[in-house]
């Protein structure tokens, strides 16, 4: 815009002409005063607080919708980059009975709420870039929800392997023939079984002796692997006694045990999680007698729960014991542990637990230690 001087105007810049004083400046209005643009609302980075801070994956989506097939810990990993920070990202319904169900249908959003991620089934938009969550009571049967970890791959497992002392398999009831003279027998074959007290149990679960857990820190026996055959149930106590087999995991032999049924162990009531206190264990076995390990395969640790395990602990797997030769003299070096996977804990006992490989990223191999995990540790 042009702006045109009158006279008094000429005037008034003659005057300043004559004199050094500086002109005052222009008012400035307070903060207060000053309006913004408004901005449209977009994604905001987090702003971890702490070193340990969860970190959402760059590709994580901002909704999810829970789909039948889906496990707690893979839509964890769609997420966050490391999954065991599942209960810090999970905005926890204390009005549920157990808040961290997922069920199919249910529309997952990601928030932020003071620049920390948040995940919840139930979101309401307040203003411009504050989400909210509320709680909502949910009505449907426990085992609708998704589950935590792929149960397929632990089916045959959640009744076994078992972990007995070798004074329990001795004194223990035993195979001692086939009703029609085989060697071997499965499903719906008739056996004899020696020393069934009468009246003690009426289904048996059927198992072989495995290996000896042995720990490698101390040399300390733990107990023996008792392999899950199948189950047998009493049709007649004598000397010796009858039984049918009911189940058949794998073919029987003369000579397996009998043990009476283990109450079921296993509960998906749990989720991922780092466990509170330092762990330092190793892969003691694994299932099926494999020396390379890879995902979705059951392995033994020589933790429990003297140790502070339970079901759903997460645990980092380091690829330990590796050698180097020193090209400049006969030095062998002890290389540093390197990480090679994560597994999730979902069966203790006092001294011995097992665990479901979820991840790796190299081969796993029996010895390989276990520890509590770390935040971005790849």
């Amino acid at each position: 815009m042009r702006v045109v001087a009158g006279a008094g105007t000429a005037a008034v810049l003659a005057a300043c002409a004559t004199t050094t004083q500086a002109p005052e400046p222009a008012p400035v209005p307070p903060p207060e005063a000053v309006v913004a643009e408004p901005v449209a609302p977009v994604r905001p980075a987090p702003t971890p607080l702490l070193e340990s801070a969860p970190v959402v994956r760059e590709d994580a989506p901002l909704e999810y919708v829970v789909k039948k097939g889906d496990t707690l810990w893979g839509i964890a990993n769609r997420f966050m980059l490391d999954p065991w920070q599942w209960p810090e990202v999970w905005y926890v319904n204390d009005q549920v009975r157990n808040p961290h169900k997922i069920y199919p249908g249910d529309r997952l959003k990601l928030v932020y709420v003071n620049g920390r991620p948040r995940l919840g089934t139930d979101t309401r938009v307040s203003g411009v870039g504050v989400e909210r969550l509320s709680p909502q009571v949910r009505e449907e049967p426990l085992d609708g929800a998704i589950p935590i970890i792929p149960i397929d791959a632990i089916r045959n497992f959640l009744r076994g392997p078992r972990l007995v002392t070798s004074d329990e398999l001795n004194a223990s009831p035993y195979l001692l023939a086939f009703d029609d003279d085989h060697l071997v027998g499965g499903q719906g074959v008739n056996i004899y079984v020696e020393n069934l007290e009468p009246e003690q149990a009426y289904t048996y679960s059927v198992v072989r002796r495995g290996e000896m857990y042995r720990d490698p820190d101390n040399g300390d026996t733990l107990g023996y692997e008792a392999i899950p055959v199948g189950d047998a149930e009493v049709l007649e106590y004598g000397k010796p006694s009858t039984a049918l087999l009911s189940r058949s995991l794998r073919e029987a032999l003369v000579g397996d045990r009998l043990l009476p049924a283990e109450p079921e162990a296993f509960s998906e009531n749990f989720y991922p999680r780092a466990p509170a206190g330092a762990i330092d264990g190793r892969i003691i076995a694994v299932t099926d007698a494999l020396s390379q390990i890879g995902q979705y395969q059951i392995v033994t640790l020589n933790r429990g729960t003297d140790h502070g395990l339970e079901p759903g602990h997460v645990l980092d797997i380091l690829q330990s014991n590796r050698i180097a030769q020193d090209p400049y003299s006969i030095r062998r070096v002890k290389l540093p542990d390197s990480f090679v996977g994560q597994l999730i804990v979902f069966k203790v006992t006092p001294r011995v637990s097992f665990g479901l490989v979820m991840a790796i990223t190299e081969p796993v191999h029996k010895m390989d230690k276990v520890e509590k995990p770390v935040a971005g540790r790849r």
